[in-house]
């Protein structure tokens, strides 16, 4: 694929708009909370066929839109193992953390979310030993077995959303404390299955949805290795969908406000800055390239806030992070 700053010399600006986002019928709104597995399955079926027509048509916002989606998983994941980063706080560990420096327990959660929504939907065994590393798993499991029950998953020709939860109830059964990989790696086997280029980071953001809890135990957390796993998930994603697709809508509009504003820009790195923030959830005010110093950035980013192309994240007046 082209780097993102060669395309906006020749982008097509349907791929821009708000309009080019699906949206779901409003009958499968509706069955959001359906009770029957059949019909749950054929709710996300539709749900599902909405999003693959976004991420086939590949829009400019794209890497961006993946990588917000990260950033929500990556907050559900230091909830579930008990640490509390906000969103803000683990856009702090990730993009003012030095290069080649360790963000801390929360920032590798987040790297593990973002890893899953840049990389190719592959697994291997090096690749389950890097991802639990960063997830802060036990390094004694058994990578082999786990990868190739994934992959006996990824390839059993099963629909997508139940090749997902097979995936996740064979790791659990062969692995009980994988269960953070296992939401990690049900979006990954949904997007094998479905063909995509890329995962999009889904599931882990509804882990503690009401969709998730038992019927009549409320207190009780539907995990990947239970039986009502499936159909839960397949309720998930109707709502996770619906939740992604709201989101690239503010996106489309964000870069068509961006897109209106570049040829105002001067500064040489402008490409560049453009490049990181229609690929990436955010970038550090402080951003320095070949061709933009930290200083003509500052300046950068100041106009583009001038022109309400760009959010400063954070609020402070020092430190900022930017992002559509």
């Amino acid at each position: 694929m082209k780097p993102l700053a060669d395309s906006l010399r020749n982008f097509d600006p349907v791929l821009a708009m708000p309009e080019a986002v699906p949206r779901l019928p409003g009958w499968v709104s509706a069955r959001r909370d359906v009770a029957d597995p059949c019909a749950a399955a054929f709710a996300a079926g539709a749900a599902l066929h909405a999003l693959d027509s976004l991420v086939r048509a590949e829009p400019i916002w794209a890497g961006a839109w993946r990588q917000r989606l990260a950033l929500e998983c990556a907050e559900r994941a230091c909830r579930m193992t008990g640490r509390t980063e906000t969103q803000a706080a683990l856009r702090d560990a990730w993009y003012l953390c030095p290069r080649g420096s360790d963000p801390g327990p929360g920032g590798n959660l987040f790297g593990a979310w973002r890893r899953l929504a840049a990389q190719r939907p592959h697994v291997d065994t090096e690749a389950l030993a890097g991802l639990a590393e960063l997830m802060g798993l036990p390094g004694d499991m058994d990578w082999q077995a786990l990868a190739s029950a994934v992959e006996q998953a990824a390839t059993s020709g099963l629909p997508a959303p139940t090749a997902a939860a097979s995936a996740a109830g064979r790791v659990m059964a062969l692995e009980p404390r994988a269960e953070l990989l296992c939401w990690w790696l049900v979006d990954l086997v949904l997007a094998r299955s479905l063909g995509w280029q890329h995962a999009v980071p889904l599931a882990m953001a509804l882990a503690f949805d009401p969709v998730f809890r038992a019927e009549g135990e409320r207190s009780k957390r539907i995990r990947p290795a239970d039986p009502a796993f499936e159909q839960a998930l397949c309720r998930a994603y109707v709502e996770a969908t619906a939740s992604a697709l709201r989101e690239a809508g503010v996106l489309a509009r964000r870069t068509a406000r961006l897109l209106e504003v570049a040829p105002k820009l001067r500064a040489k790195g402008a490409p560049d800055a453009l490049d990181l923030l229609l690929g990436d959830d955010a970038v550090a005010g402080t951003l320095a390239t070949r061709k933009l110093s930290r200083f003509a950035s500052r300046r950068l980013f100041a106009r583009l806030e001038q022109f309400e192309a760009v959010r400063e994240l954070t609020g402070r007046p020092g430190f900022r992070i930017y992002g559509l």
